[in-house]
């Protein structure tokens, strides 16, 4: 059982700065890739950002050269540096990450966080 907690949401003018922070916590014995998700109101849910348990970070085109996505492996936590927001950046951003079900399983459970709201005023 995973649990992952969200933080560093909130409201900023467009050009501002945020950095979210995502920590897992409870029962496992690793955490393969970690990664970010967004929905706005009236969107599908779309990938933002994903990091490898090594460290090899991929960008959607939209955020790429203003979002860099980053891993803290002994503690568990992935981040989002968000840079240079726009309008369109707002949305509810959700953490995941990618668990194996068991050890020497290639099976693995998602998890979510619980979506943290990001607002970007004109």
């Amino acid at each position: 059982q995973v649990q992952l907690e969200e933080s560093g949401g909130g409201l900023v003018q467009a050009g501002g700065s945020l950095r979210l922070s995502c920590a897992a916590s409870g029962r496992f014995f690793s955490i393969n890739a970690m990664g970010w998700y967004r929905q706005a109101p009236g969107e599908q849910r779309e990938l933002v950002a994903t990091i490898s348990s090594d460290g090899r970070p991929n960008c959607a085109d939209s955020v790429k050269g203003r979002f860099t996505i980053s891993r803290d492996n002994a503690k568990n936590t992935v981040f989002l540096q968000m840079n240079s927001l726009k309008p369109e950046d707002t949305a509810v951003y959700y953490c995941n990450a990618a668990v194996p079900r068991s050890r020497g399983s290639g099976a693995v459970w998602y998890y979510w966080g619980q979506g943290t709201q990001i607002t970007v005023s004109s």
